[in-house]
């Protein structure tokens, strides 16, 4: 994501850290996180260019607001769920993220736009952010 932050003025990438899939963000937010980033994964000294908010759960009972408000407008990107077992949060819904890395493109209006299965590359999302880029408000 740090490639699409630093290729586009007048866009921004902005993270929200979750432990839900497969506990795999167990940090306390801040430091501990950017250390888990930064030497764990990725690791190999990654340095995000992009914002990082605090740690948030995404789905079930204590989803935040604002994924309520993405997922609304935009479906989810799989039809089954991984493992069940490594998904920590009731209920399931099929709107949920379904794992890590799950993407949401907004518009400059703040609707979303699309949202990307946790497996699409980053440059998979370039033209898409270059016709919003091109849109007028």
């Amino acid at each position: 994501m740090n490639v699409l932050q630093e290729s586009f003025n007048n866009f921004d990438v902005l993270a929200f850290p979750c432990n839900q899939f497969g506990q795999q963000e167990p940090g306390a937010n801040g430091e501990e996180i950017n250390n888990g980033i930064t030497h764990v994964r990725p690791g190999k000294g990654f340095e995000p260019s992009f914002t990082m908010f605090k740690k948030i759960e995404v789905n079930g009972n204590k989803e935040h607001p604002l994924y309520t408000y993405l997922k609304t407008y935009c479906p989810s990107t799989r039809q089954n769920f991984a493992d069940t077992n490594r998904l920590f949060y009731s209920p399931l819904r099929n709107s949920d993220v379904r794992w890590n890395w799950e993407k949401f493109l907004i518009s400059k209006s703040g609707k979303p736009f699309i949202r990307y299965d946790p497996s699409t590359k980053p440059q998979d999302i370039r033209n898409d952010i270059l016709f919003l880029l091109q849109q007028k408000s």
